[in-house]
């Protein structure tokens, strides 16, 4: 399959796979949905590796030579309202399974690898998906599609909150790639590693990851996405709740109301 779904002990691989630079059809959508699904819903997974095939792109968006059905009017505004209600005649197309995955509530996290070309429809999964991201020194990242008449990447991953400004405006309205030197120095990727090393590194951060108490990540990851769009008021108060909810049903190392409190087998 295009794009495939492997598992070594509580590591997930996502990799896609499909020609040179590793484009996205309407039917891979679906296939990246429903490996989602399963990583999510698999309690002996607890971290995810997104890649792209060995020795080639991460991903360099849509594949435009995919044609899309014929839609008249009255369908496109349906398909934009409901965007599976004409898969049965037509297929997977667009818009489709891309909006799933886009508005997929996760509960894991996920660390992208990325080579050479990340672009269009892959930079916005790499956003969107991913909460670590390594990369080669000859990875490239951008977002081409203002100059064929697309444009909204901006908006979907709020590219501002974690980018400066002037360089998120940078590329989306230049349409420009940036390298893997400037993302890091721009803070869009965590660390620049050679194309050797890429998936071992990706590895051993996701098995650091692992080895967390599972409930403790997820907590993280919870209250770090939801607190993104609360007052600081309201961000204490949640993550307040979650952190007592969470060492309440904790009995690992440190359990107990206090830190690193022993217990009676431990004098």
């Amino acid at each position: 399959m295009p794009v495939s779904y492997s598992r070594t002990g509580a590591v997930a691989t996502f990799t896609i796979d499909n020609g040179k630079v590793n484009v996205f059809t309407p039917a891979m959508h679906r296939e990246l949905h429903d490996a989602l699904v399963d990583f999510n819903r698999d309690p002996a997974i607890r971290v995810g590796i997104l890649t792209g095939s060995a020795g080639k792109s991460f991903c360099a968006g849509d594949d435009i030579r995919t044609v899309l059905p014929e839609l008249s009017p009255q369908e496109a505004l349906e398909a934009h309202l409901s965007p599976h209600c004409h898969e049965a005649r037509t297929g997977p197309t667009r818009p489709g399974w891309e909006q799933d995955v886009m508005r997929m509530r996760r509960v894991k996290p996920i660390i992208g690898a990325v080579d050479r070309y990340c672009l269009g429809q892959g930079l916005i999964y790499l956003l969107l998906l991913t909460e670590l991201r390594i990369a080669t020194e000859r990875a490239q990242f951008g977002f081409p599609e203002i100059a064929y008449g697309m444009g909204g990447a901006g908006a979907m991953t709020r590219l501002g909150r974690m980018i400066p400004q002037a360089v998120a405006m940078e590329m989306l309205l230049l349409g420009e790639r940036i390298d893997a030197a400037r993302a890091l120095s721009v803070h869009l990727i965590n660390r620049i590693v050679p194309p050797e090393r890429l998936l071992s590194e990706a590895q051993a951060m996701a098995e650091t990851i692992a080895a967390h108490p599972p409930v403790a990540v997820q907590v993280e990851l919870e209250a770090y996405h939801r607190a993104m769009d609360m007052s600081r008021e309201q961000a204490m108060d949640y993550a307040g709740t979650l952190f007592r909810f969470q060492r309440v049903a904790y009995d690992g190392p440190g359990a107990g109301t206090g830190f690193f409190r022993k217990t009676d087998d431990q004098q």
